[in-house]
């Protein structure tokens, strides 16, 4: 059953960049029902630029995640544009040096939402693709109590070097448009967004994937109309300051440095006990499959499993992608079973 969104109020809410936010929103959905014993929770973080109407295609009785079984909760990350965001709060600013979103953060706000909405205390999987991996392994680290089972598609818990060099090139794009004050936009940035989806479709798929041209499969007629179209177009409908904050974010994630752990990035990672799925992609250029195989050997109880695919990033979020969309929905329901 879809409930439709809501939104939870977190009053003076700290960021680990210590600022306090007067009233932090987290914007949530749910699908299906909520056992009484409260044992079938699966929490599904959004990725990149996503909202959970974007990512929410996988929920349903024969897809990846099943709500006739699983109670499902996709939490919106702040700074995608329903959440707390540049876009909505004037409290959040955009300056590197004094301003950011962290997993630490997300998750601090989602663990909150479980407990005092709905009195979980447990969940039976966290789900997540990129970002959403990113803070499932927050969750995994952070509480590992609380999670049974854990599920990273293309994402790690510690953003690499060379993924950085990645994001800083994406925040250069749209920070380099004139519409660009030094602090924030004073109108569209057209140029900046041009840029700034070529860069991304660039890293997102595979050179096989544009060598076969699969998009056109899709209603693209040339390379240049599924740039604009199936890239362009789609980032268009995000704020720049809130796709820069979620940017920001990205450049952050190591579940070593919070509070917690004080940097100690695999002490966090052996903390770990929820049985854990690492899912890259063959041809992910984002986050390697060496990347995530090095991950998966600091973790005690997983099992290293990628897909097999040209679509790079994307193989993680398989819309329009059925073969890959049957690989993950075989391993993640066998995990479930275990």
């Amino acid at each position: 059953m879809n409930q439709g969104a809501q939104t939870f109020v977190l009053p003076d809410f700290t960021l680990q960049c210590e600022v306090t936010l007067p009233a932090a929103r987290l914007v949530y959905q749910t699908y299906g029902k909520l056992r009484d014993d409260r044992a079938n929770v699966i929490l599904y973080p959004t990725s990149y630029g996503a909202q959970h109407s974007d990512i929410d295609w996988l929920i349903g009785r024969d897809r990846i995640l099943d709500p006739t079984q699983y109670f499902i909760i996709i939490a919106n990350q702040f700074g995608n544009g329903l959440s707390t965001s540049p876009s909505n709060d004037e409290h959040c600013g955009l300056a590197e040096d004094s301003f950011w979103f962290t997993h630490y953060d997300n998750i601090r706000a989602q663990e909150r939402l479980l407990h005092e909405v709905f009195s979980i205390h447990k969940l039976a999987l966290v789900y997540g693709w990129s970002m959403g991996a990113q803070q499932a392994y927050y969750w995994g680290c952070h509480y590992p109590d609380k999670v049974e089972r854990i599920a990273a598609l293309c994402g790690t818990a510690k953003t690499t070097d060379h993924n950085k060099i990645f994001l800083w090139s994406l925040r250069s794009a749209l920070t380099a448009d004139p519409a660009w004050n030094g602090h924030r936009f004073e109108g569209v940035p057209d140029r900046g967004y041009q840029a700034y989806a070529r860069i991304y479709a660039s890293w997102a798929a595979s050179q096989a994937y544009y060598r076969e041209q699969p998009y056109l499969q899709f209603g693209y007629d040339s390379l240049e109309d599924y740039l604009l179209r199936g890239w362009e177009a789609n980032y268009r409908k995000r704020d720049p300051h809130d796709l820069i904050a979620m940017i920001d974010t990205w450049l952050r994630c190591n579940v070593g440095e919070t509070p917690t752990f004080q940097g100690d990035y695999a002490k966090a990672l052996g903390t770990l006990q929820a049985k854990t799925l690492v899912m890259p992609a063959t041809t992910d250029l984002y986050f390697t499959p060496d990347d995530c195989a090095a991950e998966a050997e600091l973790i005690k109880d997983s099992t290293y499993s990628p897909i097999p695919s040209i679509w790079g990033h994307r193989a993680g979020n398989p819309y329009q992608n059925l073969e890959d969309e049957t690989f993950i929905r075989e391993a993640v329901h066998e995990l479930l079973r275990s």
